[in-house]
């Protein structure tokens, strides 16, 4: 008697543009959604010009490119969670925003990539506007650092509302979570913050390590898409993403002149280290 072959793994498709470096964007979401268990697949939303530095240019594929990349895939396999990167215009963000209303019950999971580590920026006002509008009303999990919540928040520049107020705004919009993110505080441990209609549902403390990573924004929204794909509760999703991201970052490396990479493959490497011994 033959065995029956092995159910596929679910599958994950990401809207981001390419990274040469495979520190963020595209190629980071292969990498992250393929270590979590994921089949991954993508449309490319731009193409960058960067190193481990910065970004020096990127280029907005047409949007019609953009929508007949994913219409293609989406007539050929099922898949079970989307997530967003960069996205490149308001354009972009228009088409994308009416392929994924066509699949309201797969989780929508979106990290609203406006600027680079560097500085460098992604996103207009206008742009901004689109995602906040168009996007996170869809979506199951918005992954907001601190300065994207602000600017998604439509925060004044004097204004200092605290987190909570912020993350209601977007949750106003009919979003479902808000997991904010505190890299970019000032606390001695980073603190990620998942916000619901009802209030906090979790938060948990990491240990903040040295130096500056290229990707970890990225790496922590495709495992959370992967978790939420895998079925996995929004909570324990939640966590188990962080967890995942925060030994990728500890586990980083330094290939460039400039920040350090996730090693999203960090199990598989451990596991290399244990054969040897």
């Amino acid at each position: 008697m033959s065995e029956s072959p092995p159910s596929p793994p679910p599958a994950v498709l990401t809207f981001a543009a390419t990274d040469p470096t495979s520190g963020a964007g595209l190629q980071a979401d292969l990498l992250a959604l393929a270590s979590m268990g994921c089949h991954p697949l993508s449309v490319v939303t731009a193409i960058t010009v960067q190193d481990t530095a910065g970004v020096e240019s990127f280029l907005p594929l047409d949007p019609d490119w953009v929508a007949d990349q994913a219409r293609c895939i989406l007539e050929d396999m099922p898949v079970a969670a989307f997530k967003m990167g960069l996205l490149g215009s308001t354009d972009i963000v228009t088409v994308v925003a009416e392929v994924v209303s066509d699949y309201p019950d797969v989780p929508l999971v979106v990290d609203p990539v406006l600027s680079s580590g560097r500085g460098d920026e992604f996103a207009s006002d206008e742009m901004i506007s689109a995602i906040r509008e168009l996007l996170v009303p869809q979506s199951t999990v918005v992954t907001p650092n601190i300065p994207e919540l602000r600017r998604l928040a439509q925060a004044e520049e004097d204004e200092d509302a605290g987190l909570a107020e912020y993350a209601q705004r977007l949750l106003d919009t009919g979003c479902e979570y808000v997991l904010v993110t505190g890299t970019h505080d000032s606390t001695i441990e980073v603190i990620n913050t998942l916000y619901h209609r009802g209030g906090v549902l979790r938060a948990d403390n990491w240990q903040r390590l040295p130096g500056s990573y290229h990707g970890s924004g990225c790496t922590l929204a495709a495992a959370l898409a992967a978790n939420l794909a895998r079925g996995l509760e929004i909570g324990d999703a939640v966590y188990e993403a962080q967890d995942y991201t925060w030994h990728a970052l500890e586990s980083g490396f330094r290939l460039g002149m400039g920040q350090h990479l996730p090693d999203r493959l960090f199990w598989a490497r451990e596991r290399d280290g244990d054969d040897e011994r």
